[in-house]
């Protein structure tokens, strides 16, 4: 059995997760060929792209063949299945969404829908059985209007909102063009500038809430009236019945429209109720019920409208105009005409409109927006502006712009490296939105225990119907228990408690620079006891540093230092260029002397002339495999105690006498101490560096920084050995690392956790958090939202529970009436929702 292995984006282009159904899929479809044995996703990755790895009979099919078909199936599959994401207007609630993600599965090729109460709709879909067309056509019948879509093949577009066939019209243009088309001012609203529960009407958007006052006030003067023995009963009676319709106007409307539609929800229920209760005389618990089931309605749409509109705020941070520079004129034009290479000019206190490198001036930007850093970053111009930045990835910090930062005082000109559709922002909008659409494990969890919930409730309320039937009372009696029992067992709460969690943890993390790819993830990381980082660049700077000189001999630390920096200078080797970065800074403009003649040894050393001598700089292999005077052994043995520090060394010699030595180190981040040390007190027990490096190397390190364990010398797939091995110790493992070499190590952790994401594709698509900085100091943050959102959705579930259980048998019992189940009912909702907000005020 013989191996190859082939990148997935060239077999998938649209596809940027290893994760994605449609590799499911590859993977099936490509096992039923004969000749492949097994097809999986590789460990291995090239250049941070996941690999297909294929396990094949040569006997049977050849390399060429594996390609050919590989690519075919790819490609048939690419053609076959959609993926959509769609922003909506007109989602009311969480139960509203339910029921609509059960509607367009219902549609034929819906191969997947995720539905969510903050108006988002994610689609995958057979692209010969259903079409953008259908989708739109549903959901208009649901009376949702569609605001935004993006896909695999394009960025976020706009849809124009005017009448139904218009918007019909525009959608199917673009989804044939292809093209991004920008609404007219006006015409379209940010999903979350416009309130979710929108009915329209003589009020406007605020209708249903100001219905709900007017009911309060009818049924509070009818109620206080029915004391007065001189006012007629009738005009209380009148009172309550005006109550009764603004209470249950958009109560009876809902209702309706889901019952027509086939549905069963809890609006009919509340409605049920009501009616019941008008039927038994009770006008006033009947208005009451009303009032406070549309109040508890709106006021719990305001509250998600809260936590929509702190996500919706993302997509606004991105001005819509750039000022474009062309033959020293400026001119005016939207961000979605920028092109790669373009120089943009950006002026003083202005946001900066694409992702680009700074080619003139220099300034402070404001990063707070994208990666949550609370102080300006310095930003200066690149070494050569002519040269193509788009492709590269290693871009300076202080050479970087982002899309929506702030610019300081200065003007600066900026080249563009992405365009606006591809920038960073736009990126993190589209992730933080698919975010909200998936489910947590608690919210699959409650989904499924509802489901057997809701109708073994209904079972109870038919049988306590006819309890009159088995216990001496009326029907009368009977019929009141059953719906007060309806309104008792109504799951509002529980439907909500987790979604609502969930969408205020991911908009207060966004805001705080991390990127929480949905409720698993946010749940996850809140349980975790082991982390597992990885050292270079992680917990380390990622460049080394000139830690020390120590001259040998008669010879002065200036002088030697003098030597190596001539030397070095030559050598295009990273040591190299460290010796003579730091050399120069310890030497403060002495004069340095011209070496020349550089020999290179591959991965030992150089030589050079300096005037008339010789200078060797290398490692011990180096001057072991020179014929004469090799280095004495105590030299050999400073060289080694040096290297037991952590240091990579490098041993001096003039002509045939010994010098010096030279160490560098990687060091520790400055902030890496004092964050472990607050993910110690945040209850992280173990927690554990992979290193490619040697295992000394990895011990002082971890002693200097406090870590409880340092692995050494790991290879990638070794690296992921180490964390199954982990996951067995400690049940719950997050891996940190760039999310290009670790990503297979951060795919078989419970959570993947990339630094410095921001501006890296690879390190946003493949990890489960990205902390959009390169700052390990955001990883508290994380941890400690996570564990906040992870106590808050528990004590959600237990009011939402614990009310539900209480409240059955009150009013089975006749201890509460409807007015109070109702009081309770709606009371445990918004207790529920504003519990979860608080997330959205969770300090650092």
């Amino acid at each position: 059995m013989q191996k190859i292995q082939i990148k997935i984006p060239v077999l998938l282009p649209q596809v940027t997760s290893e994760k994605d159904t449609c590799v499911k899929r590859l993977i099936n479809e490509l096992e039923a060929k004969d000749g492949l044995e097994k097809v999986h996703i590789s460990d291995k990755e090239e250049d941070g792209v996941p690999q297909l790895c294929f396990h094949y009979d040569p006997d049977k099919i050849s390399i060429d063949r594996i390609q050919t078909i590989a690519e075919r199936v790819g490609a048939e599959i690419t053609k076959k299945y959609g993926h959509l994401l769609i922003k909506v207007t007109g989602i009311r609630h969480t139960r509203q969404a339910r029921l609509i993600e059960k509607k367009l599965l219902d549609i034929k090729g819906i191969l997947e829908a995720s539905v969510t109460a903050a108006g988002l709709v994610r689609l995958e879909f057979d692209k010969n059985e259903t079409n953008f067309d259908l989708i739109t056509e549903k959901l208009e019948k649901e009376n949702i209007e569609i605001v935004e879509r993006s896909t695999g093949e394009d960025g976020l577009i706009k849809a124009k909102q005017k009448t139904k066939p218009d918007l019909k019209k525009k959608v199917s243009k673009e989804q044939t063009s292809g093209k991004v088309h920008k609404a007219s001012e006006g015409e379209s609203h940010a999903a979350g500038e416009k309130q979710a529960h929108e009915h329209g009407g003589v009020f406007g958007k605020d209708t249903e809430l100001i219905f709900a006052i007017i009911c309060g006030v009818l049924l509070g003067i009818g109620f206080g009236l029915s004391f007065l023995e001189s006012v007629p009963d009738w005009i209380s009676l009148s009172l309550n019945i005006g109550a009764y319709f603004f209470g249950g106007y958009f109560t009876a409307k809902e209702a309706i429209e889901t019952v027509a539609k086939g549905g069963f929800e809890i609006d009919f229920l509340m409605l049920v109720a009501a009616i019941g209760a008008a039927i038994l005389g009770a006008w006033a618990e009947g208005a009451l019920l009303l009032f406070l089931f549309s109040l508890g309605h709106a006021l719990e749409h305001y509250a998600m409208n809260k936590a929509r509109k702190s996500i919706a705020a993302l997509s606004d941070l991105a001005p819509k105009t750039a000022l474009l520079k062309k033959d020293g004129q400026t001119e005016e034009v939207g961000i979605e005409k920028l092109n790669i290479g373009d120089v943009i000019v950006v002026r003083p206190n202005s946001k900066i409109s694409a992702d680009g490198v700074v080619v003139h001036g220099t300034s402070s930007v404001n990063q707070a927006p994208i990666t949550g850093e609370s102080v300006p970053v310095d930003k200066v111009p690149v070494e050569d502006p002519s040269k193509d930045y788009s492709k590269v990835d290693d871009i300076k910090a202080e050479n970087r712009v982002f899309s929506g930062t702030i610019n300081g005082n200065n003007t600066l000109e900026i080249k563009v490296i992405k365009e606006a559709s591809d920038s960073t922002l736009s990126r993190l909008v589209k992730l933080v939105n698919e975010a909200q659409t998936q489910k947590s494990p608690t919210q699959l969890l409650t989904d499924k225990f509802e489901k057997y919930f809701v109708p073994a409730v209904l079972l109870l309320v038919v049988i306590l119907l006819f309890a009159f039937l088995v216990i001496n009372e009326p029907f009368s009696a009977s019929f009141y228990r059953a719906m007060a029992v309806l309104v008792a067992a109504s799951p509002c709460a529980l439907a909500i408690s987790t979604p609502s969690a969930v969408l205020s943890g991911v908009a207060r993390a966004a805001k705080g620079g991390v990127l929480i790819k949905g409720g698993r993830p946010l749940e996850d990381l809140g349980v975790i006891t082991a982390l597992a980082f990885d050292k270079t660049g992680t917990l380390t700077e990622g460049k080394p540093k000139l830690t020390q000189v120590i001259p040998l001999g008669n010879i002065k630390e200036e002088e030697l230092l003098k030597l190596a920096v001539a030397v070095e200078s030559l050598s295009d080797h990273p040591l190299a260029k460290a010796v003579v970065r730091d050399g120069k800074e310890r030497l403060q403009g002495n004069t340095i002397p011209e070496a020349s003649n550089l020999e290179a040894v591959l991965g030992k050393g150089i030589k050079a002339s300096l005037g008339n001598d010789n200078i060797y700089i290398g490692n011990l292999e180096l001057f072991e495999e020179l014929n004469d005077d090799k280095p004495s052994e105590e030299i050999i043995e400073k060289v080694r105690y040096v290297e037991g520090e952590g240091n990579t060394t490098m041993l001096l010699r003039k002509n045939k006498e010994y010098i010096g030595i030279i160490a560098l180190m990687d060091t520790p981040r400055e902030a890496a101490k004092e964050t472990l040390l607050e993910l110690k007190k945040l209850g992280i027990k173990r927690m554990i560096m992979l290193t490619g490096d040697n295992q000394k190397v990895a011990d002082a390190v971890a002693k200097e920084i406090g870590l409880t364990d340092a692995w050494g010398s790991l290879l990638p797939e070794e690296k992921v050995e180490a964390i199954k091995k982990l996951k067995q110790q400690e049940s719950k493992v997050a891996m940190v690392g760039d999310g290009v070499n670790d990503a297979p190590a951060m795919a078989h952790s419970t959570v993947g956790i990339a630094m410095g994401a921001a501006g890296s594709d690879v390190a946003l698509e493949t990890a489960d958090i990205a902390l959009m900085a390169d700052r390990l100091e955001t990883l508290p943050f994380a941890i400690g939202l996570s564990r906040k959102a992870k106590s808050i959705i528990k004590q959600n579930l237990w009011v939402s529970l614990g009310i539900v259980a209480l409240l059955i048998p009150a009013t089975i019992f006749g201890f509460a009436n409807i007015g109070v189940a109702v009081v309770i009912h709606e009371g445990s909702t918004l207790l529920v929702v504003f519990n979860a907000l608080r997330l959205l005020a969770y300090k650092k």
